[in-house]
């Protein structure tokens, strides 16, 4: 059987060893053997050692997407209003139909060819700004979904982070959020109450999101997102935000007294925490259900749990507990495309952790993603470098020779992903790899021989971590504004396909 190379950081993958324990009996000189532990004996063990219960939630507070404030927050998440070109809106880079973010490799935010058309073929104008044929944002859309299990850091370099990092609290812990409008280490005093309510207040800010080129030009943050508040309060676009506002909170204040960008946080923070999706067949198992598991995506979970030594490929060293992750930031030389960070000697790098800390182990280095629900969330890596899940595992298993293979051509994704220094800036960041392995530096990605058989247990594995509801359109219309409306300033965004077909 083909034999691969496979890297145990990230994860994904290793079978255990079956073993054949023979005695020899010296009155007859046959043999018999002892049967191995069945896959549940085994498996039963790793959920123990692990300490799993199977749901990430428990213990946490999760908004009700009924309640006024999270339908609100729906409105607001969907409109173009919060864009400063009034081109893009939260959803644009976040739907929930496309796993909690937009299907495409690097986002195109502001200044798309057509607005509404999210997913594959969404296209950046020649006339807008700062056009040079590829996407406009540097980095993958991280998906909203389960946004409200994380603890520590938001964003793939860790930017918006919680201080005191207590487990269960989302960053909700007294002790304060540091986001970009802070230094590091230092809490924002305008972060709000968590982590997911820290991190909504900078798409409007960025300009390849949604604040666009032009709005607010050579101005702050707290400027962008004042004349964004300023939008809603003053009808500059006729709207019916007031009534929202005032359903939404039981409150009869007045437009400048209710809508605020605090208010609007709030909102957009209980809409976005509401997405719950972590009921999968993997949950089902571990809370007893020992037929929720096929016996391929059994090994794969035990490949996944076990360590080199016990035959695993140790992925749980990074992807750990209910939520699979360590909230950590790890260098795996994921292919380096897109335009970057404007990092490096060509301005094209993405340095990620690095941006922020400037420790130099952490140069390329990118925040481990949950792997919940990860058959929709992608395409896959920090840049959204590979399509599929097996792609992204092998990468995994034996970094170096992923990238050998890789085609830095990009014939393989989105048209116009800017790639000209590509393979330089991804060996560049292989080299920062093999540095830290070099100095020791744990955890860190190892190679790991695994078969072709072991690699689809594993992708077995992680497709049974998928919630059903997240591939449902049916199941997911309470999170999706209702597309025959057009919102309180008839700027709603109700999304199309390459077809023109409603999502």
């Amino acid at each position: 059987m083909l034999q691969v190379k496979k890297s145990r950081m990230l994860c994904l993958f290793a079978l255990t060893s079956t073993i054949f324990l023979v005695s020899c009996d010296d009155d007859d000189d046959e043999y018999s053997s002892t049967s191995p532990p069945s896959l549940d004996t085994q498996l039963q063990s790793v959920i123990n050692d692990q300490e799993l219960s199977g749901d990430p939630s428990i213990g946490r507070q999760i908004p009700d997407i009924n309640t006024p404030v999270a339908q609100l927050g729906k409105k607001l998440f969907f409109t173009k209003s919060l864009g400063g070109d009034t081109d893009s809106a939260c959803v644009s880079c976040h739907h929930p139909a496309l796993g909690g973010g937009d299907d495409l490799s690097l986002s195109i935010g502001t200044g798309a060819t057509l607005p509404d058309h999210l997913g594959p073929g969404r296209t950046h104008s020649s006339a807008a700004p700062n056009f040079d044929g590829g996407p406009t944002v540097p980095r993958n859309a991280p998906t909203t979904l389960n946004c409200a299990l994380w603890d520590q850091v938001m964003f793939h370099d860790g930017r918006v982070e919680s201080l005191g990092k207590t487990p269960n609290t989302s960053g909700n812990d007294g002790q304060g959020i540091r986001t970009p409008d802070s230094k590091l280490g230092v809490a924002d005093p305008q972060s709000g109450l968590d982590l997911t309510a820290a991190q909504l207040r900078f798409p409007v800010t960025s300009q390849e999101e949604m604040r666009g080129f032009d709005f607010e030009a050579g101005n702050s943050n707290d400027d962008v997102r004042n004349a964004l508040v300023r939008r809603l309060v003053d009808q500059s676009i006729p709207n019916t935000w007031l009534l929202e506002f005032q359903q939404a909170f039981d409150s009869s204040e007045n437009a400048a007294s209710l809508i605020t960008f605090a208010n609007i946080a709030e909102a957009i923070n209980a809409y976005e925490r509401s997405q719950l999706f972590v009921n999968n067949p993997w949950k089902k198992y571990v809370e007893g259900d020992q037929t929720a598991l096929s016996d391929a995506a059994k090994k794969g979970a035990l490949l996944f749990f076990q360590s080199i030594e016990e035959g695993g490929a140790n992925c749980v060293e990074c992807h750990q507990g209910d939520f699979f992750t360590d909230e950590q930031f790890h260098v795996l030389a994921i292919p380096q495309i897109g335009r970057g960070k404007g990092d490096g000697e060509t301005g094209d790098h993405d340095f990620g952790r690095f941006r922020e800390t400037q420790n130099s182990p952490d140069k390329y280095a990118f925040r481990t993603p949950s792997l919940l629900n990860v058959e929709v969330t992608g395409p896959y890596g920090h840049d959204g470098a590979y399509l599929s899940l097996e792609e992204v595992v092998r990468h995994n298993l034996n970094v170096e020779e992923a990238i050998n293979r890789y085609d830095f051509t990009l014939s393989q994704l989105d048209a116009g992903i800017q790639h000209e220094h590509a393979e330089e800036n991804t060996r560049a960041a292989l080299a920062q790899l093999q540095t830290n392995r070099a100095n020791g530096l744990t955890p860190v990605i190892q190679d790991v021989d695994l078969s072709d058989e072991q690699v689809t247990y594993l992708v077995e594995f992680l497709l049974a971590l998928t919630d059903p509801c997240v591939k449902d359109r049916d199941c997911l219309a309470p999170w999706i504004a209702d597309t025959d409306d057009a919102g309180p300033d008839s700027l709603q965004l109700n999304a199309v396909d390459e077809q023109g077909m409603l999502r």
